[in-house]
């Protein structure tokens, strides 16, 4: 019975959930996958794989396609990531029941090279002015798909709104009110069971990261400091099992009682040790290595996707 795992530049997180499977004793063993090619449905020898790249390397996805064709749990479903956008993941946060900062998805400021005017007669110029003073300023910028906090810029004014706009290329930009928050959490989720909730310096350009205390909200703000810890908790649980994600890490912003989705859908979320570090790092090595395996024995395939119906019922 065997794990395999697909990884990028990452080494700390894969080499730590390998070991940490081979060390169980389940009769499970983990690996790393290894691809230069791949027949029309070609037996795929894993049971889970754990997808850490695909969302940038195609081919991976292709391949995992065809791998839960054949009963492969993939963990993060790769057919969910096909519906996996920032904006999208805000409008389903609403439906569950969480606060969303004004949002305002805009047109790409370019195209690939075929597409033409002619592609783009929906359009209508875009009145970067009014969006402005919907969200309010200062307000950010960022892109509906990716992480990591690339080309998230802080908007002042509509100069700066028009220059970082400019400059954004063919990604599809939003414009988010800016929450000044008194407290805000990330919280890594696994499984849709487990939760970590963990108060973060969300400063861009990795200048800033997570308390090393886990109960440092607690500890600061009593009872109140554990509520909210709880509550992001639950919240981060509730968001995952609706979208069906297995690993995530939403961040919310918590501003006079009231809780902002911030980030929502990380399909491949952080977890290096030079985030997390020593508080942290063990806690999402174990829950990710109990889950796989679990996973593994069960004969359980890659769950189907989000029934939306469901949601637009909410």
């Amino acid at each position: 019975m065997r794990i395999g795992v697909l990884r990028g530049r990452e080494n700390s997180f894969p080499d730590a959930f390998i070991q940490k499977v081979n060390s169980m004793g389940r009769g499970v063993t983990a690996e790393y996958v290894q691809l230069g090619g791949t027949k029309l449905n070609e037996p795929v020898p894993y049971r889970v794989v754990l997808d850490r790249m695909s969302h940038e390397v195609p081919y991976y996805s292709v391949y995992l396609k065809m791998a839960a064709l054949q009963g492969t749990y993939c963990i993060n479903n790769t057919f969910w990531r096909s519906c996996d956008d920032k904006f999208f993941g805000y409008a389903i946060a609403e439906k569950l029941g969480i606060a969303e900062p004004k949002t305002v998805v805009l047109p790409n400021r370019e195209y690939v090279d075929d597409v033409t005017a002619e592609s783009l007669r929906n359009l209508w110029p875009t009145d970067f002015a009014m969006y402005l003073d919907y969200v309010g300023a200062p307000c950010i910028m960022k892109p509906a798909f990716g992480g990591g906090w690339k080309d998230v810029n802080k908007i002042h004014n509509l100069e700066e709104l028009i220059h970082f706009y400019n400059a954004s290329g063919s990604k599809t930009m939003m414009l988010q009110e800016f929450i000044k928050w008194d407290t805000y959490i990330r919280v890594p989720t696994i499984g849709r069971r487990h939760a970590r909730a963990i108060r973060y310096d969300p400063a861009p350009m990795g200048l800033g990261g997570y308390n090393q205390d886990y109960d440092v909200m607690e500890k600061e703000l009593g009872a109140w400091g554990r509520e909210m810890r709880d509550t992001a908790e639950e919240l981060s649980l509730k968001l995952n099992i609706a979208l069906g994600y297995d690993m995530n890490a939403i961040e919310l912003a918590v501003k006079d009682g009231k809780y902002y989705g911030i980030d929502l859908t990380n399909y491949t979320p952080d977890m290096d040790y030079r985030s997390l570090k020593d508080a942290h790092f063990p806690w999402v090595v174990e829950k990710m290595a109990e889950f796989a395996v679990e996973k593994a024995l069960s004969g359980e395939p890659t769950p189907q996707p989000p029934h939306f119906r469901e949601l637009m019922l909410r």
